[in-house]
C-alpha cells in the first residue's frame, strides 16, 4: 500500500470542490492539490446540468427565502442575504472570465429573466406585498409587478394561453434572473486546475479518512478499475462528494459530525424540447408551494440552456431512493445510522409529518396527476411533448436540537474540525449558486491567519463586494451589477441554441 503526501485533498468532483480548488490556487499556487473522484468524469451528480434547476438562486423569484409570518409579516432579510451571496459569484465568475480561466460566458451562464407566479387572492395579496418591501431594495431594483393577465402573457404567453378568465393571478418578474450551467462550470474550473498540476484521479473511490498522530490525514483510497487500494496523507482535506459527504465525514471521527443524519430525496422533472413550445417560453417561473409541502417542493418552469441546447424542464416531483448519490448503494441511508444521530433522526420521523405525506402523494402520482400539476402553469401542456427525467438525488441535512430533538433543515451546513484540517458540505439548495461564498468561509475557517494576512485582500481584488456587501451602498450595487452583466454577457436575451464552448 502506498503512501504520498500533499497539501489539498478535494474529494468528489462537483462545483463545490472545483470552486475551492481555484480558490486556493489564487493564493497559494504552490501547493499540491490532488482530487478523487468516483465516478469517470467529473460533475456527473449534483453539479450536472440535468441533475438540478440551473436557478442562479438570487431570491427574485424563490418564495420560500421571504415567508410569511404567522402574524401576516415579511421580512427581506433572508432574500437579501441570498442574493449577496449570489453576486459573490457573479463578481468572481466575471474575474475568471476576464483572466481566460473561464471559457466564453453563454458556454456556463445565461440571461433568463426570474418570475414568481401565484393564483388566487390571497396568494396575489402575499406577492403584491413583497414586491413592494423589495422593490426599493437595491439588488432587486429592476422587479416589476402585475395582476394582469394581458401583462403576464407579454411575458410567458403559456403561462396565460388557455387559462380560465377567472383566474385571479400576478406575477413578479426580474430581467437579472440567470440559468447556470453548473456542470459546465464545474468542468471548466477542473481543467483551469489540471493545467495548474493539480492530480485528478477519475474512478477513484474514497472509503475512509482518518487522521494521524501529527494532525494530517490518511485518506483512504480504491480504484474502481481494479488496481488496489492506496492511501494518501494530506495536511488538509474537503469532502465536497454531495450526498457521499455525510458517511466519510463520519468516518473521520471529527466530534463535529456526531447528531447529524441525512434522509435522501430523488428529484424529478418534467422535460420538453419541442421547438414550437421552447421558443413560446424564456423565463424560469417560480410559485408556491402547496400549504403543508416542504420547501423544496416549490414548482417551478424553468427555461435551461445545457450543452448550448435549450429545453424546458417543469417539478420537481419527489422519489424515494435510500441512496445518498444518484449513481450510490441502497446501503447509503441504513449504513449512515449512529448511536448519536439516531435520536435526532427518529425525532424528525415522528414530527415531519408533512414531508412524509408528501413523499407519499409524490410516489402515488399517476402520470396523468403529475401533468395536472403542470398544467397549473401551462394550461396548454400536452402529454405527449413532455417525458419525465429523473435529477439528482438530495440529502436533506437532519441534526440535533436543543429544544426539540431533532429538526430537518432545508439548506446547506459546512462542517469543520480537527484545528481547521477537515472540512466537508451537507445539504443541497442553494448550494451552487453560493459557492463562493460557502468555500471562502471554510478558507477564513480553516485557515484564519493566512487569510486575514494575506488572502483576503487578494480575494477582494476578484471579489469587491467580498466584506462589504452591495445592498446597503446602493452605487456599488449598480457598479458590481453593471460590470458583471457585461463581463457575463448577461445584457440581452439568449438565444435558442448558443455554442457550447468549454475550456
Amino acid at each position: 500500500m502506498s503512501t504520498n503526501t500533499v497539501d489539498v485533498v478535494l474529494i468528489g468532483g462537483g462545483v463545490m470542490s472545483a470552486t475551492l480548488g481555484t480558490l486556493i490556487k489564487q493564493v497559494r499556487p504552490d501547493w499540491t492539490i490532488e482530487v478523487f473522484e468516483s465516478r469517470s468524469e467529473v460533475a456527473t451528480e449534483s453539479s450536472n446540468g440535468w441533475n438540478n434547476a440551473g436557478t442562479g438562486h438570487a431570491a427574485l423569484c424563490e418564495l420560500n427565502y421571504m415567508p410569511e409570518g404567522k402574524d401576516g409579516s415579511l421580512s427581506a432579510d433572508k432574500a437579501i442575504n441570498i442574493n449577496e451571496q449570489f453576486q459573490l459569484s457573479r463578481e468572481w465568475w466575471s474575474t475568471l472570465v476576464e483572466r481566460g480561466i473561464l471559457a466564453e460566458p453563454t458556454s456556463f451562464i445565461n440571461p433568463t429573466p426570474h418570475m414568481t407566479f401565484v393564483r388566487g387572492e390571497e396568494n396575489v395579496d402575499y406577492l403584491r406585498r413583497r414586491y413592494e418591501l423589495l422593490k426599493t431594495e437595491p439588488l432587486f431594483s429592476d422587479m416589476e409587478f402585475s395582476d394582469d393577465p394581458e401583462k403576464i402573457a407579454e411575458w410567458v404567453p403559456l403561462v396565460i394561453d388557455r387559462r380560465a378568465k377567472s383566474d385571479v393571478v400576478a406575477a413578479t418578474r426580474s430581467e437579472a434572473g440567470t440559468d447556470v450551467d453548473f456542470g459546465a462550470l464545474t468542468r471548466q474550473l477542473f481543467s483551469y486546475l489540471e493545467r495548474e498540476g493539480a492530480q485528478m484521479h477519475l474512478e477513484t473511490e474514497v472509503q475512509k479518512l482518518k487522521r494521524k498522530a501529527d494532525g494530517t490525514w490518511d485518506v483512504h483510497v480504491r480504484s474502481r478499475n481494479g488496481y488496489g487500494t492506496s492511501i494518501t496523507n494530506a495536511k488538509f482535506v474537503f469532502v465536497g462528494a454531495g450526498g457521499g459527504a455525510l458517511p466519510l465525514l463520519q468516518s473521520s471521527g471529527i466530534p463535529e459530525i456526531k447528531g447529524f443524519g441525512g434522509f435522501p430525496i430523488s428529484g424529478k422533472f418534467l422535460k420538453t424540447s419541442n421547438p414550437e413550445i421552447v421558443e413560446q417560453h424564456n423565463a424560469k417561473v417560480y410559485g408556491k408551494a402547496a400549504v403543508g409541502a416542504p420547501p423544496m417542493s416549490v414548482p417551478h418552469l424553468d427555461t435551461r440552456i445545457i450543452d448550448g441546447k435549450k429545453s424546458i424542464l417543469f417539478g420537481p416531483y419527489a422519489g424515494f431512493s435510500p441512496n445518498f448519490l444518484k449513481k450510490g448503494s441502497w446501503w447509503d441511508l441504513p449504513g449512515s445510522i449512529r448511536t448519536h444521530n439516531l435520536g435526532p433522526m427518529v425525532k424528525v420521523g415522528l414530527t415531519e409529518f408533512s414531508l412524509e405525506k408528501y413523499l407519499v402523494s409524490e410516489l402515488l402520482a399517476s402520470r396523468e396527476k403529475q401533468m395536472e400539476t403542470l398544467r397549473q402553469y401551462l394550461p396548454s401542456a400536452r402529454t405527449e411533448d413532455w417525458e419525465m427525467v429523473t435529477a439528482g438525488q438530495r440529502v436533506q441535512v437532519m441534526k440535533k436540537d436543543p429544544k426539540l430533538g431533532g429538526i430537518l433543515q432545508f439548506g446547506t451546513e459546512v462542517i469543520t474540525g480537527a484545528e481547521g484540517s477537515i472540512a466537508g458540505l451537507l445539504g443541497a439548495s442553494p448550494g451552487a449558486s453560493t459557492a463562493v461564498h460557502a468555500m471562502l468561509g471554510v478558507l477564513k475557517t480553516c485557515f484564519p491567519d493566512e487569510y486575514t494576512s494575506e488572502w483576503e485582500n487578494v480575494f477582494k481584488e476578484q471579489v469587491p463586494a467580498l466584506g462589504q456587501g452591495l445592498n446597503g451602498r446602493p452605487e456599488a450595487a449598480k457598479a458590481s451589477l453593471e460590470r458583471t452583466t457585461r463581463v457575463l454577457q448577461l445584457g440581452v436575451e439568449a438565444p435558442a441554441e448558443t455554442a457550447a464552448v468549454e475550456a
